[in-house]
């Protein structure tokens, strides 16, 4: 494949750029530019911020991928940044204008089992019981990764759990959405919905919140195909216009 655009991903809550650390690696090897982002996680403007700023640092075209809380960040991004020709969600918050992750999240008949183990602190921030953490966050991973996870998970802010997405990316892009039937931190339900409403290409596997670390070769494989599409469309754009 000629033509190939660089590759960004955007983590999401409890998270940090390490949660690409399976990807990363496969898409290099197929012979993508790819940078993850270190989101601040500390309002939804700053840290679409801190994306845009990653993103304007590539050369060429931009296919953007977020996860989780990382979807609602590509989503309010994409517009601030002309060379952004794709969005890939991972089990992410496609938020429409106006929307929150805590309109979205209440607005589903019944809370995911994954939010009973969230633990606000005096400061603001949201966190995972580390006791509740494995078995709710990446229930598929192994005991190791698991403890890992919960050891270095990274809070959000309440203010990013309340933040209103200002402009939805999507509108304006084609997208792919992967769902995670076994999703304990977003209902499977509202993958689905949101895949459905912004008219993505979609893949469901079997897997927990962290899909990229338990099936990181079939989302690497769902990546390359969007970016492959996206490659193809835009050579074809090129030569109908020479």
């Amino acid at each position: 494949m000629s033509n190939k655009p660089n590759i960004v991903l955007v983590h999401g809550a409890w998270a940090d750029g390490s949660s690409w650390s399976k990807l990363i690696p496969i898409l290099e090897e197929a012979g993508f530019n790819v940078v993850a982002t270190q989101q601040n996680l500390l309002s939804l403007a700053d840290d679409a911020e801190i994306a845009r700023r990653t993103i304007e640092a590539q050369e060429g075209p931009v296919l953007l991928v977020g996860h989780s809380y990382g979807g609602a960040i590509i989503t309010e991004t994409a517009h601030l940044c002309p060379n952004v020709i794709g969005l890939v969600y991972i089990a992410g918050f496609a938020l429409d204008l106006g929307e929150s992750l805590a309109i979205l999240s209440s607005s589903g008949p019944v809370a995911p089992p994954g939010a009973a183990a969230i633990r606000p602190d005096q400061y603001g921030s949201l966190w995972i019981d580390r006791k509740m953490f494995a078995d709710n966050f990446c229930q598929d991973l192994d005991e190791t990764e698991g403890h890992t996870m919960a050891a270095t998970q990274k809070p959000l802010s309440v203010a990013c759990f309340e933040g209103k997405v200002t402009n939805a990316g999507w509108k304006n892009l084609p997208c792919w959405y992967q769902i995670s039937s076994e999703d304990r931190m977003i209902p499977p339900q509202a993958e689905q919905f949101m895949a459905q409403r912004i008219n993505a290409k979609t893949i469901t596997l079997p897997s927990s919140h962290v899909t990229m670390l338990s099936h990181p070769e079939e989302v690497a494989e769902f990546i390359e195909s969007a970016a492959e599409e996206l490659a193809a469309s835009t050579t074809a754009t090129t030569s109908a216009h020479l």
